[in-house]
């Protein structure tokens, strides 16, 4: 695979019309990866993972999600802090609540999945790897 540069983007979704704002930011960013034009799966798992953080940000934090996908060569990692306290935990999975598994289908599609604290709040951040190339983690 040719070597990639690194890229971002940043931007700020207020909770009032923010996750399909922020699904739609991110589809069109990610069309300027050239390994996403051949890796639906993988651009579809980053999508609902910007959803799923946008929308815990909205509603456990009451907070404004600030957003920021980045291809290091190596992952595009999406980090999604807010103003909420306290780093997030995944929950156990409860079939008879409406909400609750955002984290959980975050850590099931992201290659890497990291909580951290903040000054001002948290960040959560997910690393999907590009199809076809080795995860530097993996010790096969």
């Amino acid at each position: 695979m040719a070597d990639m540069r690194a890229v971002g983007w940043a931007r700020a979704f207020p909770i009032s019309g923010g996750v399909e704002a922020g699904r739609h930011w991110a589809r069109r960013h990610l069309t300027s990866l050239e390994w996403t034009k051949n890796a639906s799966e993988t651009v579809d798992d980053v999508i609902l993972t910007v959803s799923e953080l946008i929308t815990n940000a909205h509603i456990h934090a009451h907070s404004t999600a600030q957003v920021v996908p980045a291809w290091d060569n190596r992952c595009l990692n999406v980090y999604v802090s807010d103003n909420g306290p306290g780093v997030p935990t995944p929950q156990a999975t409860d079939t008879t609540t409406p909400s609750g598994r955002g984290l959980s289908i975050v850590d099931a599609v992201a290659d890497e999945l990291h909580m951290h604290p903040s000054r001002h709040g948290k960040a959560v951040s997910a690393c999907f790897h590009p199809p076809g190339r080795p995860n530097p983690h993996d010790t096969h």
